[in-house]
């Protein structure tokens, strides 16, 4: 299901988006890697494993499994067709939830996908990553390939569910291997030295500024300004 959905309706979206990519030579051609992409708009994960030619697994948030009527069905079937795994984000234990579906997705030699910054970018600026990058790439012995989504955020601002008509464009820059670190797993200086130097390669591919705190803590105290406002 998920080859005939890329020749069918990721052979539309090249047609219609025309995706710019660099250095996708970096993504090796076997075994187990770890994408780690910026976030700028939910099509990122339609976008990025578009343009890569080996399957890659991404985690999704629960509501997308969850959907009712026609467009819950249409999004559940497109999420398990592509191979997305579902994730309860409302649950304490969820990001341990993510961490055990990308071990387990590794061990097996495939590529996952992870947006380090845990979330998508309220306003286009890099945020710091969480560890769980790191602790994966330790865990494993993956390689880290840093994926920046150069323009996405444009083409679908927030608020907006068809993207815009335009060109999409992607970078990949070189694998980053951690395995010097393999015995350190679980000391939170190592985890956080080897999260920011792959946040550090997103930020020199994207150009885009960088934020020392987490996107999900801006949302938050954005959403509690707006309320207090109303």
């Amino acid at each position: 299901m998920w080859w005939i959905l890329k020749a069918t309706l990721g052979s539309l979206l090249w047609v219609v988006y025309r995706p710019k990519v660099e250095g996708l030579e970096h993504v090796p051609e076997e075994g187990p890697a770890i994408l780690a992409s910026n976030h700028l708009a939910v099509t990122d994960s339609f976008f990025m494993p578009l343009v890569v030619s080996r399957r890659v697994t991404f985690i999704a948030k629960e509501e997308y499994f969850t959907g009712t009527g026609f467009k819950g069905w249409f999004v559940r079937a497109f999420m398990n067709a592509v191979g997305a795994i579902p994730v309860d984000r409302a649950g304490g234990d969820a990001a341990n939830v993510a961490l055990d579906t990308g071990e387990r997705v590794l061990s097996e030699g495939r590529l996952f996908g992870i947006y380090p910054e845990g979330t998508r970018s309220p306003d286009g600026r890099l945020y710091r990553g969480k560890t769980g990058v790191a602790r994966l790439a330790l865990q494993t012995g993956s390689p880290v390939v840093p994926v920046a989504m150069l323009n996405t955020g444009e083409l679908q601002p927030i608020g907006r569910r068809i993207p815009r008509i335009g060109r999409v464009r992607i970078k990949f820059g070189p694998p980053h291997d951690f395995n010097r670190y393999r015995e350190l797993v679980g000391d939170r200086f190592i985890e956080r030295a080897v999260t920011d130097e792959v946040m550090d390669a997103l930020r020199e591919l994207s150009g885009q500024d960088y934020v020392d705190e987490y996107a999900a803590k801006v949302k938050e105290r954005g959403q509690k300004d707006r309320g207090q406002q109303d």
